[in-house]
C-alpha cells in the first residue's frame, strides 16, 4: 500500500502597509482594552499573520511597512519592492500576502518584480472561505464571490498552492488544469450560481415559515471572527460545533433547539464571523446565509472583551450589520451585546467595560464561553428580552388533563399553582403570545374553551 507524502507546508510573507494616520503600536493600561485610538498597523499585521496561518500557510516573516503615497504600478515604492524582494528571496517564500486591496496591474507587477505569488487581503480571505465552507450552499457562496473578484483577473490566478488541504479547489497544483475562461465563460457560470443561490434562499424561507409555524423566536449569534461565537454556541446547546482559536472555523449557519428556564423554546443560530474590511463580494455573496440575521428576533453580538481592540472590532461588526439593515445605533435595536472571554480579564478591566457601555448608552452582559461565568445571566436576560410581550393568565386544569398540564409547564412560565377540592389545578403563567393561540386550541378541545 503506497504511503501517502504530504508536501511542505507554502512559504510566505506577510506585508501589512501603514496607511496615513494608523499607529504602529498599541498603547493600553494593563490588560484593559484600548478604546479610544482607531485600529492599528500591529493589530491588522497580526490579524492578517492569522488569516495566512488559517490555510496552513508557513510564515516566513511579516512586517509592517509604510505607505505615504500608494503607488498606481506597484502599491509599495520601489525601493521597498526591492528590499521585499530581497526578504523574499532570503525565506524562499512562494506567496506574498499584502493587508490591503491590491489591483491587477499592481498583483502583475509584484508576480514579476519578486517571482513569486501575490495574494491581496479579499483574494486571502476568499482561500479561507474556499477551504472552510462544508455545505453545497456555503460553497456555492464561496464560489460566487470568487468568481466576482476574478472577473478583474481573469487567468492563472490561483496556482500557486498545491490541493493539499481540500479546500474549496481555487488553488492549483502541479497536474492540474489552471484556470483558463474568459469574461463570457466567467459571466455564465455566475448566473447559473445565482440561480442555484435563489433556489436556496426559497428553501430558506419556505424553513423559516416552517419554524414561525412552531413557532419559537430564533437568536442569531454574530460577531467578528475568533471571538467565540461557536464556543459560547456549544456551552448553551451542548452541540459539538467546531470550536478552534481560529479564523474563520464557522461558515456554513448551525441551529439548535434550546429550553430556556421559563419554558421558553428558541432557535439559537451561529453564524460566519466577520472581520474588518470584509470583501463587499463577500457580503453579497453570504447575503442568503445572513438572511438568519435579519430574520432573527434576536441578535446576540458576541465581542472578545479581552481583545485590545475590542471597541474597533465591535464598529467593524455594526458596519456589516448596518449593510445587512441591522441599525446597531436604533433605539429599537434587536441586539444585545454580550463580551465573551472575561475570564480573561482583571476586576479593574472588568469594570471599565461595563462603564464604557454604559457611558456608550449599551447595556454589556459579560461571560466566559470557555468556563460558564456569567451564561446563566445571559440566558436569563434573553428570556427577559425575549419575554417583553409575554402575557400572564389563569388557566383551571381539570384532573384528566394531564396532557394538558405538562404541555403548560414545559411552553410557559408556571408563575404559581396550587391544588383545587375538585382535583384541579388552577395555574397563574406567564406565556408568549404566539404561544396564546396554540393554548386556546388545546383549551377548546378539552372543552374549557
Amino acid at each position: 500500500m503506497p504511503v501517502e507524502r504530504h508536501r511542505p507546508a507554502t512559504r510566505a510573507i506577510v506585508i501589512a502597509p501603514l496607511r496615513p494616520g494608523e499607529r504602529r503600536l498599541v498603547v493600553g493600561e494593563g490588560n484593559a482594552p484600548s478604546r479610544r485610538e482607531p485600529r492599528s498597523a500591529q493589530d491588522r499585521l497580526d490579524e492578517a499573520v492569522g488569516l495566512a496561518k488559517a490555510i496552513d500557510l508557513d510564515v516566513q516573516a511579516a512586517e509592517i511597512v509604510p505607505l505615504t503615497r500608494p503607488r498606481p504600478a506597484t502599491l509599495l515604492g520601489s525601493g521597498k519592492v526591492h528590499e521585499i524582494g530581497l526578504l523574499i528571496a532570503a525565506k524562499q517564500a512562494g506567496l506574498a500576502i499584502i493587508d490591503h486591496a491590491v489591483s491587477p496591474i499592481q498583483q502583475r507587477n509584484l508576480e514579476k518584480a519578486w517571482d513569486c505569488k501575490v495574494l491581496d487581503r479579499t483574494g486571502l480571505i476568499l482561500e479561507i472561505f474556499g477551504a472552510r465552507a462544508a455545505t453545497r450552499e456555503g460553497r456555492l457562496q464561496v464560489e460566487l464571490a470568487h468568481l466576482e473578484y476574478q472577473k478583474s483577473r481573469l487567468v492563472r490566478t490561483w496556482t500557486h498552492l498545491e490541493r493539499q488541504r481540500g479546500g474549496f479547489g481555487f488553488l492549483g497544483g502541479p497536474g492540474e488544469a489552471q484556470i483558463e475562461t474568459d469574461r463570457r465563460l466567467i459571466q455564465e457560470r455566475i448566473e447559473f450560481i445565482r440561480r442555484e443561490l435563489a433556489g436556496v434562499v426559497r428553501t430558506r424561507e419556505l424553513h423559516r415559515a416552517g419554524r414561525k409555524r412552531v413557532p419559537y423566536p430564533v437568536v442569531a449569534i454574530v460577531g467578528y471572527t475568533n471571538a467565540g461565537k461557536s464556543t459560547l454556541f456549544n456551552r448553551v446547546t451542548g452541540a459539538g460545533v467546531v470550536a478552534k482559536d481560529q479564523v474563520f472555523a464557522t461558515l456554513d449557519p448551525t441551529m439548535r433547539e434550546v429550553k430556556l428556564a421559563s419554558g421558553r423554546r428558541i432557535i439559537l443560530s451561529d453564524t460566519v464571523g466577520f472581520i474588518s474590511d470584509l470583501p463587499t463580494t463577500l457580503v453579497a455573496a453570504f447575503r442568503a446565509t445572513l438572511e438568519e440575521v435579519l430574520a432573527a428576533d434576536l441578535v446576540l453580538h458576541v465581542r472578545d472583551i479581552s481583545h485590545v481592540e475590542t471597541e474597533a472590532q465591535r464598529r467593524d461588526v455594526e458596519r456589516v450589520l448596518g449593510e445587512l439593515g441591522i441599525d446597531a445605533e436604533a433605539a429599537d435595536a434587536k441586539i444585545m451585546e454580550v463580551g465573551n472571554k472575561v475570564d480573561r480579564l482583571d476586576e479593574g478591566a472588568r469594570l471599565e467595560a461595563i462603564r464604557s457601555a454604559e457611558r456608550a448608552g449599551r447595556g454589556l452582559l459579560l461571560v466566559s464561553a470557555a468556563t460558564g461565568e456569567g451564561i446563566d445571566t445571559l440566558l436569563a436576560a434573553i428570556d427577559a428580552r425575549l419575554g417583553e410581550r409575554d402575557e400572564i393568565l389563569t388557566v383551571e386544569i381539570p384532573p384528566e388533563q394531564g396532557r394538558l398540564l405538562s404541555w403548560l409547564h414545559d411552553n410557559a412560565e408556571v408563575l404559581d399553582q396550587h391544588r383545587e377540592e375538585t382535583g384541579g389545578t388552577t395555574l397563574r403563567v406567564r406565556i408568549d403570545p404566539d404561544l396564546r393561540g396554540k393554548l386556546q386550541g388545546h383549551l377548546k378541545r378539552a372543552g374549557l374553551a
